[in-house]
């Protein structure tokens, strides 16, 4: 007899368990001399989402000093309305030809605005890289804060974390600077008009507040070994019918040909509106919805904005690092060798194709937790 792996969950407890130091280095609120600072994150959806709450924090710890934001093209329509922020910039640092182009021009507006604090939520190889060039060229603010203890920050926290969940990784560098951890969800700020386009949407379709379920059940591209599966999303959609609640796919361009081929198996009682959405329209439906099962994708932390019950189903990747931070959230994952392999292909799938949605019942909102 086969012995099948153990269902694994996780919650807040388990992936926001690191310790942080609460050593102040340098207690930036309490310097009137800074009057605008500049935030840099670029990174994935999921963990833009993630970064608004550090960003809330900022905010409130100085009220009196104007914010701008540096982040990617595909994120600036998160901000648009956005009240914490004074200007919301943008560089595609991400295209081939013309890199070295978009280099200087985000380098030429950071010296342009005169920042006297830059805070580096992104820290990666490219984001200290234009800062070490800020410094080289002599046009570095003095007080420069990133996630990490290294050049070129000059403001280091007295701890790495580098194991940890991404939001405790930005909560360490916050407080080292004498910011108080405050917020601990993501913030956004939900234009009237976004708001009112998700509810016609809802209407058209019949579906009342509290009468459906969003499934999420893509991934990005580059990340289809995180998918649960059409199959098993299907089969998953009949548990629900038989509750007397219709399903809502949602998702972006990657995931369109995942939701068809779930809608056309259910075609009277499941309502595609993958790539129908704005991206600030995902939370306000997912607000009305009386649960969420999602894979782990960028689409899963925008919903978990809200606080709707969800289920993030894992395989290769760790849930104690990418579980949506919140109290209604729990991620699951299959007890196998290879879990959290983050391979972008694999010959069997395990971690998935062994989730059986008989198995995941378990674990949805709603079922008593293991």
């Amino acid at each position: 007899m086969t012995v099948q792996p153990r269902l694994m969950q996780y919650q807040d407890a388990d992936c926001l368990s690191a310790t942080l130091d609460h050593t102040i280095v340098r207690d930036l609120p309490r310097d009137p001399a800074i009057k605008r600072i500049l935030i840099i994150k670029w990174g994935g959806m999921g963990d833009i989402v993630i970064s608004t709450a550090i960003m809330q924090d900022i905010y409130l710890a100085f009220p009196q000093s104007e914010i701008h934001l540096n982040t990617m093209p595909a994120w600036q329509s998160l901000f648009a309305d956005d009240p914490r922020f004074s200007k919301v910039w943008c560089v595609n640092l991400q295209q081939k030809p013309g890199r070295w182009h978009a280099y200087r021009q985000w380098l030429a507006e950071v010296v342009t605005r005169q920042y006297d604090l830059i805070i580096d939520l992104q820290t990666n190889d490219k984001s200290r890289g234009l800062i070490t060039m800020l410094r080289l060229m002599g046009k570095a603010p003095a007080l420069l804060l990133g996630n990490h203890p290294r050049f070129p920050y000059t403001i280091k926290q007295p701890q790495s974390l580098p194991q940890a969940h991404s939001f405790q990784i930005m909560q360490q560098s916050l407080l080292c600077a004498g910011i108080a951890l405050r917020t601990d969800a993501p913030k956004l700020h939900i234009a009237p008009s976004s708001m009112a386009s998700a509810e016609q949407r809802l209407a058209q379709h019949g579906l009342q507040s509290k009468s459906f379920v969003v499934f999420l059940c893509g991934s990005h591209a580059s990340g289809r070994t995180k998918r649960w599966g059409v199959q098993y999303y299907a089969a998953l959609v009949a548990h629900y019918l038989q509750r007397g609640e219709r399903v809502v796919l949602l998702g972006g361009r990657d995931e369109a040909d995942e939701c068809l081929a779930i809608a056309r198996q259910h075609p009277q009682q499941v309502v595609n509106l993958c790539g129908q959405t704005s991206l600030l329209e995902v939370p306000v439906i997912c607000a009305h919805a009386t649960a969420i099962v999602a894979n782990d994708t960028g689409t899963a932390h925008l919903a978990a904005a809200t606080q709707t019950p969800m289920t993030v189903i894992c395989g290769p990747t760790n849930p104690r690092r990418v579980k949506p931070p919140g109290q209604h959230v729990l991620a699951v994952q299959l007890d196998l060798p290879c879990k959290n392999c983050y391979a972008k292909q694999c010959s069997h799938h395990s971690c998935m194709q062994q989730l059986s949605p008989q198995r995941l019942l378990s674990s949805l909102p709603g079922a008593p937790h293991a």
